[in-house]
């Protein structure tokens, strides 16, 4: 984990999925930032089937979006440096086949 656990204040701890995978932060903390501290670099794969990351943290290159599952399974893109953690939430990594 790379997450500095000492002299640091954080929000509650909240968990959320991604591809099924159990991951916790901390509330106030990014998604980008809670899957950084647990390890997790991968977030999507490219439509030449390398695969990317978080890059610029800042929301503008778009190398860490991730698909957010709602409660009647429809998903949108989000960049995962721009959405705030929450218990409970539901993601997807994106990966693109033939191009799309």
């Amino acid at each position: 984990m790379l997450r500095i656990d000492s002299h640091i204040s954080r929000g509650p701890q909240v968990t959320f999925r991604i591809d099924g995978q159990a991951i916790t932060g901390h509330a106030g903390e990014t998604v980008a930032a809670a899957l950084l501290a647990s390890g997790l670099r991968r977030l999507r794969t490219s439509p030449g089937g390398g695969g990317r990351g978080l890059f610029c943290a800042m929301g503008v290159c778009q190398e860490c979006v991730v698909e957010v599952i709602d409660a009647a399974g429809a998903s949108h893109a989000v960049a995962s440096c721009q959405l705030e953690v929450s218990e409970g939430l539901e993601l997807r990594s994106r990966t693109f086949v033939d191009g799309h």
